[in-house]
């Protein structure tokens, strides 16, 4: 039976103070649950984390926070790029350690550490997904067998294959484009990447709110390899629907294996991130034209569903779909365990999250006691999960 809202004790692994765990908070507060215990990143990081028997922990990005940043990637610029190696592995050791911790107090976690390290390698959960038969650009870097990208070279290489003349090259370990690269060949020499990767003279690399583009294979091939050591990404751009003549994607949120949230992010350039001039989209008429292309919503939702049952024992995903031209077939473009952030968003019609923003959407879940996630038999449990995803 499921535990009622003053029996639900949150602990939750963040930076007090962020917008992130503030509302969550809210939304605790809200449905009638005791403010959630907040466990500082920075405090995690340096002195480990201990949490108290029947607690619901989870884990929130650990952005935002100059101080974390350097401790996780040992840059004391935030702005900069490079480091995502470094990153990667002291976030998913702390992660880790968060588990066990979590384990020896008898509390229950709601995002898998295992899962956390596939969903932060954008080459791994490209494989997953693929093995999986969710539909997601073609890669020559997915999955753990793939050759590694030690340089240019090598995408010069994979854009000399056949669909690949246009690609996207991504930081594996990255996050809100940060590194990304639409990259654009036509002939020996004719080479453009879009990105919003700023290069200082000395060869540095910084993150930038305005996207440009880089016109000489010199200047792409000064950046990627800059970047290869930390682990590069590849896939195929797809061209993509419009809306408004801007690019347009959608971000749905799925909570507890159920599409309750969705947006549509729309931009002038090949990047839709908001935070880089993207804008949010008509929901509405991104539904007509899927429908009026043959496409049911149901099976749009369905895909996004498909892609978060990769990950049961994490409690909300977002992913980022990507709609073709015309709106008339679907891939997954990546899915984000902090894909959450979403203000003034409420539930979809039909999600159960009606009226709810994507935190009081998953506090209801565990209210309801559907978050079965961090148990050691969830995987077991599922049914109707394809066997690479249990």
């Amino acid at each position: 039976m499921p535990p009622s809202p003053h029996e639900t004790r949150f602990a939750v692994v963040g930076n007090p103070g962020n917008r992130r765990v503030a509302m969550f908070t809210d939304a605790a507060l809200a449905a009638g649950v005791p403010p959630p215990r907040v466990l500082a990143w920075h405090g995690v990081l340096t002195d480990g984390a201990a949490f108290r028997p029947g607690e619901t922990v989870r884990i929130d990005s650990p952005g935002e926070d100059e101080e974390v940043e350097w401790l996780l990637r040992g840059a004391t610029d935030p702005t900069r790029v490079e480091g995502t190696a470094r990153w990667y592995a002291r976030f998913t050791e702390a992660v880790r350690g968060i588990a066990a911790a979590a384990d020896a107090a008898g509390a229950t976690l709601l995002d898998d550490p295992g899962e956390l390290a596939v969903l932060f390698d954008k080459r791994l959960c490209h494989g997953v997904l693929e093995r999986a038969g969710v539909p997601v650009p073609p890669s020559p870097t997915s999955g753990p067998q793939a050759p590694p990208v030690r340089g240019w070279d090598d995408v010069r290489a994979a854009l000399g294959s056949p669909g690949l003349r246009r690609a996207f090259v991504k930081l594996a370990h990255g996050s809100s484009a940060s590194g990304v690269l639409a990259v654009e060949t036509a002939g020996p020499g004719r080479v453009r990447a879009t990105t919003s990767v700023e290069r200082t003279e000395d060869g540095r690399l910084f993150n930038s709110l305005r996207v440009r583009r880089y016109e000489t294979e010199a200047e792409v091939a000064a950046i990627v390899d800059r970047l290869a050591p930390d682990g590069l990404h590849i896939e195929r751009w797809l061209p993509k629907a419009s809306q408004g003549k801007r690019v347009a994607d959608l971000r749905i949120v799925v909570v507890g294996g159920r599409a309750t949230h969705a947006v549509v992010r729309t931009s002038r350039s090949p990047m839709t991130n908001l935070h880089l001039g993207g804008v949010r989209g008509d929901l509405a008429a991104a539904r007509e034209a899927a429908e009026a292309s043959g496409v049911a919503w149901s099976e749009v939702l369905g895909i996004a569903e498909r892609a978060a049952e990769c990950f049961p024992d994490t409690l909300c995903v977002g992913v980022d779909l990507l709609p073709g031209q015309r709106w008339r077939r679907f891939a997954v473009g990546e899915v984000n365990a902090f894909g959450d952030l979403l203000p003034r968003l409420t539930g979809l019609t039909g999600s159960g999250a009606e009226g709810l923003d994507t935190y009081a959407a998953q506090v209801a879940a565990v209210v309801r006691g559907q978050a079965r996630r961090g148990s050691r038999t969830a995987r077991d449990e599922r049914k109707g999960a394809p066997p690479e995803c249990r």
